[in-house]
């Protein structure tokens, strides 16, 4: 694939600030978009600044439903459902708005208190009678993690460590006890929070029952965990701030599940058993509300098992499916029951080589008997009747619901590419599948209530953006928006390509992607510069905008460099073993990979194989810092962006399962030590890192940077205080300032 994006001498050049999130004419030379479009049942509405408009599904047409000025005319002047002890602000923009409700003309919004900072009101405002029909205050100050509930009208929320809900007056409920005096092991244990520190795609700490009834929680006890001392440099004296952080191979946080009973206020816990050493994950409901289901894994995360609860008692109800994997099992999603039939669920699995849809019945119980998935590595065992309902070398990346009267599933996948996201239905009885959109690009969608209809979300590298109403049936549908992309338009922009190479397996296709040089001249020799990330669930080529190229790497191209990404090994959307082949030496299959694509710039009669260089953050950053150290005559240049150094460092989550503990694997920690290789450091490295990064903390950079002085070589150093794993705003427009300034010094 090669894309010209454009050669036209008379068009502008670009700076920084023209293309890094923060500058300041970024947003002007992005394609616009059409924001605030959700679904009122199956009718689609758009959220703005002045009003909420419905749109014809088949025309596209919008009318107006509701105004911002009667909005807040019912706030001002209207009646309230109770005497409020505070004055509620008025409206700036409807565009956060949602309908929750198909069949209620009923609009919710969050608003602040105008007389109490932080504090914030639920409201429920009927457009067809123009006024407020509930409201409810959400007690204390800076409430956040909101989670509604539509069948009973409850929100959940946090404040601080502290889990609430609320649903009418000024006074809120909180579900866990309150701690009092110097507790000083409850003020460390956190409730209704995402656990496990976002790893097992674990992104919220609450869970509604289906009808309202029940709020499962999270309870993560982290007392026993040891603080990282981050420090905040803005005080007049600095100050610690303590950041519980478990490290590889040491004590971890313990988690339980509490279900809370909205009627009557009591709560209960799973009895899971001694939760040490565990994960607990993708917590889901029956549609009776009568059982909780758990995906349960043990600390080497090389065995899972679904287990079922009682959601009243809490009682274990049995294991309904188990599966072991000789490096590691990672689910990632709850089972969700099929909305035709409550005896029967899809649950995903890697099993058989790549994320697959299973259909579990369970009405039909087996007495489960152990088997080699098509990834023979792994074995499961199902105690219920399962059947596949995709299979491929490809993907399911999403499942977005259903059309129950179609009896069909609507997912997202990996199936016409893996560059690409489109969307399909899935007849459950028949297994067929039919695409939905465009078959070119990268898709997302919101599914109306019933499924009959979807909001298309599209972009390729030939198209910025275009929004459609689609049916569910394949068929063609309204487009809503389409865009134009400026920078194209009116900038001189570089040709990008996209193709394959092999990997250092000699066997593996690897995608890359290439970009030359603006107003490139075949005659020349030009330095190059590899953009790294290399690491897990992370993939840096889409048939997107640019084919995913960032605005930096337009710029570098901009300023006479060849810019190459390769996806290697050990990357996302290829399967699990092109996946997990780095278990337990992270950096060491990868590499090789990357060189294999610093190889291919050598072939390049256009590029000065003695010059490349190599930039990467986070996973990028270990991955530069180590083709620095382990291949110096091939890396010349590099810049390392809050870079992993020794993997012990390194939280226990997601660091044990790519490379089990220190203690297990005490050969593979020491083989992707890099202050071991400090040593070897013949080219130019510059370290930049967030003076309070919470991911990759300090230790990692500062402990290699004395190492480097005992071994006598010596990188660059560069921090940005106050800053976390990532730089943001105008601070990011200076960091890309800065690695640019450091390869035009030193490898040009």
């Amino acid at each position: 694939m090669i894309a010209t994006i454009s050669s036209a001498q008379e068009k502008k050049t670009f700076t920084l600030n023209d293309v890094i999130p923060g500058g300041d004419n970024y947003f002007n030379l992005v394609p616009k978009s059409m924001p605030g479009l959700q679904w009122w049942g199956d009718i689609c509405v758009r959220t703005d600044i002045e009003n909420i408009k419905k749109i014809d599904t088949k025309s596209g047409k919008e009318s107006i439903l509701v105004t911002l000025e009667e909005v807040n005319e019912a706030l001002k002047n209207g009646k309230m459902p109770y005497k409020l002890t505070g004055h509620i602000k008025p409206l700036r923009t409807l565009m956060a708005a949602s309908l929750p409700w198909g069949d209620r003309n009923v609009i919710t919004f969050t608003q602040y208190d105008d007389r109490t900072p932080g504090q914030k009101y639920m409201i429920w405002y009927d457009f067809s009678k123009k006024k407020i029909v509930n409201l409810f205050n959400l007690q204390g100050e800076g409430p956040t993690n909101f989670d509604f509930c539509k069948e009973n009208g409850y929100m959940a929320y946090t404040i601080g460590n502290d889990l609430y809900v609320a649903h009418e007056g000024d006074f809120s409920s909180m579900v866990n006890p309150k701690v009092t005096g110097n507790q000083q092991q409850e003020k460390d244990v956190v409730y209704g929070q995402a656990v496990h520190r976002n790893e097992f795609g674990i992104m919220k700490g609450t869970f509604w029952s289906p009808k309202g009834t029940y709020l499962a929680f999270y309870r993560m006890d982290q007392s026993m965990v040891t603080d990282y001392p981050q420090v905040n440099t803005t005080a007049r004296i600095a100050e610690l701030v303590p950041d519980k952080y478990p490290m590889a191979g040491m004590t971890s946080h313990k988690v339980t599940v509490g279900i809370y009973n909205v009627k009557d206020g009591k709560t209960i816990y799973l009895q899971a058993g001694d939760p040490t050493d565990r994960y607990f994950t993708n917590i889901s409901w029956g549609p009776d509300e009568k059982s909780v289901f758990v995906i349960e894994l043990n600390r080497d995360q090389n065995h899972a098992q679904l287990v079922q609860y009682d959601a009243v008692s809490g009682q274990k109800i049995g294991v309904l499916y188990e599966e072991k994997h000789t490096r590691y099992v990672e689910p990632q999603h709850p089972l969700i029951f099929l909305p035709w039939d409550d005896s029967q669920f899809i649950y995903r699995t890697q099993r058989d080589g790549f994320n697959h849809l299973y259909l579990m019945d369970t009405k039909t119980k087996l007495k489960g008997e152990w088997k080699t998935g098509k990834d023979s590595e792994d074995q499961y065992c199902e105690y219920l009747k399962t059947i596949p309902l995709t299979e491929g070398n490809w993907l399911v990346q999403d499942v977005l619901g259903f059309n129950a009267a179609r009896k069909e599933i609507i997912i997202a996948s990996t199936e016409i590419s893996p560059l690409q996201t489109n969307i399909f239905s899935l007849n459950v009885k028949n297994g067929k599948r039919t695409l939905i959109g465009m078959e070119d690009g990268t898709h997302q969608a919101k599914l109306s209530a019933s499924g009959t209809y979807l909001i298309d979300y599209f972009t390729s590298n030939n198209v910025p953006r275009e929004i459609s109403i689609l049916p569910t049936t394949g068929k063609k549908g309204t487009t809503l928006f389409t865009a134009t992309d400026p920078l194209k338009e009116n900038y001189n922009l570089p040709e990008i390509t996209v193709g394959t190479i092999k990997a250092a397996d000699g066997e593996t296709d690897l995608y890359y992607r290439l970009i030359k040089p603006v107003n490139f001249d075949p005659n020349k020799k030009y330095p190059a510069i590899i953009y790294v990330y290399g690491g897990p669930h992370a993939q840096m080529i889409h048939n997107t905008r640019f084919y995913d190229a960032r605005g930096w790497d337009l710029y570098m191209a901009q300023q006479g460099y060849v810019m190459l990404t390769v996806d290697n090994r050990g990357s996302d959307n290829r399967g699990i073993k092109f996946e997990n082949c780095t278990f337990r030496h992270l950096g060491t299959e990868e590499m090789k990979d990357q060189v294999q694509g610093a190889k291919f710039l050598q072939s390049l009669p256009y590029v000065d194989a003695d010059k490349i260089g190599v930039h990467g953050w986070s996973f990028g950053g270990f991955m530069t810092t180590n083709l620095m150290l382990t291949y110096p005559d091939i890396f010349k240049v590099g810049v390392a962006g809050g870079p992993v150094i020794d993997w012990q460092f390194y939280e226990v989550m997601y660091g044990e399962r790519y490379m089990d503990t220190p203690q297990a694997n005490p050969e593979g920690y020491k083989e992707s030590n890099l202050r071991l290789k400090a040593g070897n450091l013949k080219g130019r490295l510059e370290v930049i890192i967030g003076g309070m990064d919470p991911t990759c903390v300090p230790q990692h950079s500062i402990s290699f940077l004395r190492a480097c002085i005992d071994a006598g070589t010596h990188p660059d150093f560069f921090i940005y205080p106050e800053d976390g794993h990532n730089m943001m705003g105008r601070d990011r427009v200076h960091l890309h300032e800065h690695i640019t300034r450091y390869f035009l010094d030193h490898l040009k």
